[in-house]
């Protein structure tokens, strides 16, 4: 997967609360077992009326917004069932980091597994970057997860925790099998010497 150390980039605002897997990808679009082609897909309630147009209130279809790679998001964050799909239609439209004040267990864990960062900030916090993200095209967010710090259009920065060893793998884009194959000389050697012993095996 894609290495995360830092990125810019105007936030979308989506100050709604409990926003569920299904509703940032819905069960029809789960037929896929791709990681690509879902991004146009991502909101489908939200972002398009009954006849396939687009919703112009919905923030990632307003011009300000189409090109966001951060969102910034209410309290629990990716609840409802535990479909990878949704970090995957997340990062195939091109978001990079969903901030919330919590995440549901499943999905928090998968987006470290396909490249999302997923920031846990306070209530306060929240508040502070939703006005921010509410500027418009004007006002970007840096965040940065070496030093572990969003900062501010205005200067203003904002520390954030993380799992060192999730930090480890985001910043060297490990997945699973990343994490797997950086055993690799272990593993052949194990094998060599099975070989050796147990020819039969």
């Amino acid at each position: 997967m894609d290495k995360f150390t830092s990125l810019t980039s105007v936030a979308a605002p989506m100050p709604v609360i409990n926003v569920d897997t299904d509703m940032i990808i819905p069960k029809q679009f789960l037929k896929t077992i791709k990681r690509t082609g879902l991004g146009k897909s991502l909101f489908y309630e939200m972002r398009f009326n009954e006849d396939g147009s687009e919703n112009v209130d919905f923030v990632l279809n307003q011009p300000a917004y189409r090109g966001a790679n951060i969102l910034v998001a209410g309290d629990n964050f990716g609840c409802g069932s535990s479909r990878e799909h949704a970090p995957w239609a997340l990062l195939d439209y091109g978001i990079r980091c969903v901030i919330s004040t919590s995440f549901a267990d499943i999905f928090y864990n998968n987006c470290f597994k396909n490249g999302i960062l997923p920031i846990v900030v306070t209530p306060d916090e929240l508040d502070r970057l939703m006005d921010d993200a509410q500027r418009g095209s004007n006002a970007t967010l840096t965040v940065d997860l070496e030093s572990q710090t969003i900062k501010g259009p205005d200067g203003g920065t904002i520390t954030f925790e993380i799992d060192p060893f999730r930090k480890h793998c985001l910043m060297n884009g490990l997945d699973d099998i990343g994490l797997t194959m950086e055993k690799a000389p272990s593993i052949d050697s194990f094998e060599s010497k099975m070989e050796a012993a147990r020819p039969w095996v």
